[in-house]
């Protein structure tokens, strides 16, 4: 018995990869573009800032947490970082000091902004949803204040210093990608081979149970929100050179997509079960099928996120049915 269940979680998880190679299948029949080296890499590279954000979104879940502001979340920090670069750049310092200060202060303003979060949850005993609902739309307002409606830019000279962290390639990979690819590894790694992975899960599966075994509850969440927080920097500081600016629209809907990456990739809703490696999966996924829209205009590129919010709700469906 315990061997046929193990056998059908296994078949569950091949899920979302076997949906991912019909997809790729169906996405070259229907436009031969598709199947090009070029678009395979624009399709990852695309897809890095959303899966990096959802590999620390697949640990809020696991923990039976959520949160709804990362969108709100980058784009403040992206404006804050551009904000920050361009002071240095004015008093004094060189263009490369300028940019590496800049982007390390984007990790350190993210995980800043996830360990508030995991205080107000666990030391406010508030709960998630509401918690991160009302940062969603602190976020942008402040960035709005501080863009005053419009786009804050990077002075030109640290633009051309800073885009080599989206544009350049190494091996022939973007190094969106290769950041991409190293953040999902140390996240498997530290879900999979770490006492903290294990709390996490045990804390999804049951608090209660996981309090009564001794777990520090409270400081787990923390530090489960804070290692969201610094992934929402990682992603914004590789997204800032792609357009050098930032503006009130800027990360629109990245929660729902990063939501739906990590459930697509067969993490259960209620928590306590989950995998990066389904989560990366369900990242490309859902990049394959907005690029597939994009290339053969089945419907209207407008559309996307009607997909995304479609797909959420048939693999929750899926998952309450199993």
């Amino acid at each position: 018995m315990q061997r046929e269940h193990a056998i059908r979680l296994r078949l569950s998880g091949l899920g979302p990869v076997l949906g991912l190679v019909l997809l790729c299948l169906a996405g070259a029949l229907l436009n031969p573009d598709f199947a090009s080296l070029a678009n395979a890499l624009n399709v990852l590279t695309r897809t890095a800032f959303i899966g990096i954000i959802a590999v620390g979104m697949g640990f809020v879940i696991i923990s039976g947490g959520i949160d709804l502001s990362v969108g709100s979340m980058a784009a403040l920090i992206a404006g804050a970082v551009i904000l920050v670069m361009n002071a240095l750049g004015a008093g004094g310092f060189g263009p490369v000091p300028a940019v590496a200060i800049g982007m390390a202060f984007a990790v350190v303003l993210g995980a800043s902004f996830g360990l508030i979060h995991g205080l107000l949850i666990t030391r406010g005993a508030i709960e998630p949803f509401i918690v991160t609902l009302g940062t969603l739309g602190i976020f942008r307002a402040v960035l709005t204040w501080l863009s005053d409606g419009g786009a804050i830019m990077l002075d030109n000279d640290l633009a051309d210093a800073y885009s080599p962290v989206y544009y350049a390639a190494l091996l022939g990979i973007p190094v969106p990608i290769w950041v991409f690819v190293v953040v999902a590894l140390l996240g498997g790694l530290v879900l999979n081979r770490t006492a903290y992975g294990r709390y996490v899960q045990a804390i999804g599966s049951n608090e209660q149970v996981a309090r009564y075994a001794a777990v520090d509850v409270d400081q787990v969440k923390l530090i489960t929100y804070g290692l969201l927080g610094a992934c929402v920097g990682i992603a914004t500081l590789l997204y800032v050179p792609r357009l050098g600016s930032a503006s009130p629209t800027t990360g629109l809907l990245w929660e729902l997509e990063a939501i739906a990456a990590v459930i697509v990739g067969g993490t259960a809703l209620k928590g306590g079960a989950g995998s990066v490696l389904g989560t990366v999966v369900g990242a490309v996924l859902l990049s394959v099928i907005g690029n597939i829209l994009n290339l053969t205009s089945i419907i209207s590129v407008y559309l996307n996120a009607a997909v995304q919010g479609l797909v959420i709700i048939a693999v929750a469906f899926l998952q309450r049915r199993r």
